[in-house]
């Protein structure tokens, strides 16, 4: 079997083991699936989504992003990885969209890795997640981990597993491969001991036998 014909066979699989599978980052706004991403590097979505809950109805908008004392945002999400950068990111992207793009998130690559603390995983999340746009895949750690141990790719670099899977899976399933394999990493690929016993594609996979 070749990599476009597995991909197809994962996606099949993986769509009915997780159905209605999406980003595990709660988010009303373009903005706020936003600030969940860049919260999220290096923490689980989990802890985020607790975060957030009380960040969302203390800021309504992005100009109370933009306008809120920079040490008051680190303080309500200092329980976050790297909360320094990370507060200090979400504000100044909040003010850059504010004054460049007219209070809107943008929606192209371009611009949106022009922002602060934000790179094509981030935005590759926003634009699908928020807008429906495919501009490629994001690679986080369990996309990594499952391209590699599938067989897709046979880099470890984030950027070159992302071109690797692009051109072997169709471009409207490029935002939902991301959230299948998320998804599969989490509940049974895991890092430390997959479930091969329990794997829908196991018959598939190269790395069974490991």
């Amino acid at each position: 079997m070749d990599n476009k014909s597995k991909v197809s066979e994962i996606i099949k699989r993986l769509a009915k083991e997780y159905p209605g599978s999406r980003t595990a980052l709660n988010f009303k706004t373009p903005f706020e699936l936003l600030v969940a991403t860049i919260l999220s590097a290096q923490t689980t979505d989990v802890h985020v989504n607790k975060v957030t809950e009380s960040l969302y109805r203390k800021y309504r908008t992005i100009r109370d992003y933009a306008d809120v004392p920079l040490d008051t945002l680190r303080k309500d999400v200092s329980s976050i990885n790297f909360y320094n950068n990370k507060a200090k990111n979400i504000q100044s992207s909040a003010r850059l969209i504010l004054e460049k793009y007219g209070s809107k998130v943008p929606k192209t690559m371009e611009e949106l890795t022009a922002l602060p603390g934000v790179a094509r995983k981030t935005a590759n999340i926003v634009l699908s997640g928020a807008f429906g746009i495919n501009e490629g895949i994001a690679v986080d750690t369990h996309v990594k981990r499952l391209s590699l141990r599938l067989g897709l790719t046979k880099y470890e670099d984030p950027v070159k597993i992302e071109k690797d899977l692009m051109e072997i899976t169709p471009k409207k399933d490029w935002g939902n491969l991301s959230h299948l394999l998320i998804f599969h990493g989490r509940q049974t690929c895991q890092a430390r001991k997959p479930k091969h016993s329990e794997c829908v594609l196991s018959d598939i996979c190269p790395s069974r036998d490991i």
